[in-house]
């Protein structure tokens, strides 16, 4: 079928349907939900057999849905209705929720039922649920209502009563009361607003909102709501009954989200609790890099808040990496973190800057630097592990590992243009044609679409697809990474690959590929173009769409034929 995927930006459920559906044979194409009359020229290009809205702010216009079949795609259980769905779930603290295809009518949420899907809550973040188990069951969901669509023969299911429609959860429904509320509810608050809109509060006496929360199991101290400790970027405010780290902070409407310790220049007279060393602590606290060790493979773990990678975070992960490979194992796995392995550069911490051109070339050679520690090690065999989501940097910094495993349904969009046209470093110029040949490493960068899973181990990209299940994925990654460790001919293939490496080094230094990559890189950051810092201003700021890029609407393209 024709389908057209209304939404109103290119999030990760809408990534992972485009695909998914695309997969599955169906003609794509995708609007941006800008505005009624955009959209109306939208379905007159494209004439869609179906339209479906993965992620929208507001609702379908009826001169639409009333001529057109349109599926929504609702984040919650069959019978609720409103816009705070996973929001009042994960405050409300049920233990299990679920995802609705509904087709679109007059009234929000009251259409008949094409398909659902119901899922067990997990104690996380709104972010976290969302880009998990919200996409697993929502694509389960479409791609059920999708076929039944098709036959021309399903009868959906109208709902006998109507619930009632739930407003938008209020400021003041989200509010802490630190005097009274117990850090679980603390947690639950601010992990219902992760990502949008956080919980509006104060911090050193300034009005803020509060974003990225984890519990701290061992450590009190002071009244309710004080700031007691700082560990790297992160703050430990004390609760009732204990105490909670806060990460990210946005101080006022217009600012971007940052990491709190640096928001806040009074942070630095914070008492500071350094991390002793690399190993996982204890207990439940705050650890933005840790280190896991079993039968001669090391782990290293790297939680960065939304996958973004400053340059101290890198440096730091440097320090960490070359500590682990002084270990006595013979495997290290880049496990990343649960929701994104990396996502590249840091653009909210550029963008903060005094200077984000400066910022932004310290921070590639951060990152270049990591990646080339990666590339070069000879002691052991490196594997990355990739439970969560990649993009840019993020994927070629995994891509430098000997070995590249993805959970199913993961997404990983290994591409720079979509940042105003960026070049990109991380080596890509000499990892990805080995991996995919020169073709195929200018359609993966010209495409500038994401692979899943099954497409990136299809392309070349990735070595292996294990289960989306995460307990599952992690007792697959041992395994194979145990398997790797005590594998008989474990010597002569690691003598196999300091030869690999020293004849592509022979051909082309790593050294040139770096210097080539930053030339072009130098001209992005300091350049008469200034597309990049356009492209990263907007992003950060989360400016509203003005259009639809063009790779992703063909019936935009000039020379687009209307279908017949």
């Amino acid at each position: 079928m024709r389908i057209l995927l209304l939404t109103h930006s290119y999030n990760s459920l809408t990534q992972r349907l485009h695909a998914e559906l695309a997969a599955r044979g169906h003609e794509l194409a995708i609007e941006f939900d800008i505005a009624d009359s955009v959209a109306e020229e939208a379905v007159d290009l494209f004439q869609p057999d179906l339209i479906v809205a993965p992620y929208l702010r507001r609702a379908i216009p009826e001169s639409i849905w009333k001529h057109r079949m349109c599926f929504v795609v609702h984040p919650g259980i069959v019978g609720d209705r409103g816009p705070s769905a996973l929001d009042r779930a994960i405050q409300d603290g049920v233990t299990e929720w679920g995802v609705t295809v509904l087709q679109a009518e007059a009234e929000m949420d009251a259409g008949p039922v094409w398909a659902s899907e119901t899922f067990a809550m997990r104690r996380t973040t709104k972010s976290s649920l969302y880009r998990n188990e919200v996409t697993a069951a929502a694509c389960r969901a479409v791609l059920t209502a999708v076929e039944r669509y098709a036959s021309g023969s399903f009868d959906p299911m109208r709902l006998s009563a109507l619930s009632p429609l739930r407003p938008l959860l209020k400021r003041e429904e989200r509010r802490i009361d630190w005097s009274c509320d117990d850090t679980a509810t603390v947690l639950r608050k601010i992990a219902a607003a992760d990502g949008f809109p956080g919980v509006a509060d104060q911090m050193f006496g300034e009005p803020c909102h509060l974003y990225d929360a984890h519990a701290e199991s061992t450590l009190r101290g002071g009244q309710p709501g004080d700031v007691i400790a700082r560990c790297e970027t992160a703050l430990l405010r004390a609760t009732v009954d204990g105490a909670v780290w806060i990460g990210h902070v946005r101080r006022h409407a217009n600012s971007i989200k940052l990491p709190v310790a640096l928001a806040f220049p009074e942070a630095a007279g914070v008492p500071e609790l350094p991390l002793a060393n690399w190993w996982a602590a204890e207990g439940e606290t705050w650890q933005d890099i840790a280190y896991r060790e079993r039968d001669g493979v090391g782990y290293l773990h790297f939680e960065f808040y939304n996958g973004a990678m400053g340059t101290q975070q890198c440096q730091r992960l440097l320090q960490a990496y070359r500590w682990a490979l002084t270990r006595p194992t013979r495997v290290v796995v880049l496990m990343g973190g649960a929701d994104f392995w990396s996502n590249g550069i840091h653009l909210n911490l550029i963008e903060a800057a005094d200077s984000p051109a400066d910022e932004s070339w310290a921070n590639i050679n951060a990152m270049n630097d990591l990646a080339e520690a990666i590339i070069r090690t000879e002691s052991h065999f490196i594997v990355a592990a990739l439970q969560g989501n990649a993009g840019a940097g993020g994927c070629f910094l995994a891509r430098a590992a000997d070995q590249l495993w993805v959970r199913e349904g993961a997404l990983l969009n290994p591409h720079y243009k979509n940042m105003g046209n960026l070049y990109g470093s991380e080596y890509w110029t000499y990892l990805l044609p080995a991996r995919v040949g020169e073709e195929g490493a200018r359609a993966i960068m010209r495409n500038r679409l994401p692979l899943t899973a099954q497409a990136a181990v299809e392309r070349g990209f990735a070595d292996a697809r294990l289960s989306e299940n995460a307990d599952i994925f992690f007792a697959e990654v041992v395994r194979r990474a145990n398997e790797l460790a005590h594998a008989e001919d474990f010597s002569p293939r690691l003598a196999a690959k300091k030869e690999r490496r020293a004849k592509d080094e022979a051909e082309k230094p790593l050294s040139l590929y770096r210097a080539e990559e930053l030339a072009q890189m130098r001209r992005n950051f300091y350049g008469f173009d200034p597309s990049y810092h356009v492209a990263r201003y907007r992003f950060v700021r989360k400016s509203p769409h003005s259009w639809t890029p063009r790779h992703l609407a063909p019936h935009r393209n000039p020379g687009w034929q209307q279908p017949v």
